[in-house]
This record gives C-alpha cells, sequence and structure tokens, in this order.
C-alpha cells in the first residue's frame, strides 16, 4: 500500500504543466551521427525516419530539440 503524501515545498507537478504540446518529425538518420544524438532521438521518442510525436512542451523538450534540430523540424506547436 502507498500513502498519498501531501504537497510540500519544492514540489512540483511535471505531468500537467501549461498544456503545450509541441509536434516533432524526424527527417535525419541517426547512422553516422555521434551516439549522444542517437541517444536524443531515442529520448524523444524517435527512432526512424518521417515519425512524429507530440510532446510536452517543456524547457527539456526545447533543449533536446535543440540539440539535434538538424535531424527534425517542428511540424506543429499547439498552445
Amino acid at each position: 500500500m502507498t500513502a498519498e503524501r501531501p504537497a510540500g515545498k519544492g514540489d512540483t507537478d511535471l505531468g500537467a504543466s501549461s498544456g503545450k504540446t509541441v509536434t516533432i518529425e524526424q527527417i535525419g538518420s541517426p547512422a553516422r551521427r555521434p551516439k549522444v544524438q542517437q541517444q536524443t532521438l531515442i529520448g524523444l521518442g524517435l527512432n526512424k525516419l518521417n515519425r512524429r510525436r507530440t510532446l510536452q512542451d517543456t524547457p527539456a523538450v526545447r533543449g533536446m530539440i535543440q540539440k539535434i534540430r538538424h535531424l527534425v523540424r517542428i511540424v506543429d506547436e499547439k498552445a
């Protein structure tokens, strides 16, 4: 049994951010790329060309997209 603990100072709810999403599509192959770029694609849920993912628009996701901006493109941003 797990008990719910009361929200305390410093607790953040990462799952219910502002509700903004960003859709990205993989346009480049991870072949012959540094391992860190391959791992970033996997972290975003991409692994094959032309795959799309809709993710929460957070600073972490934006940073990952920026890191591999030559391999992905932003398809849609919803507020």
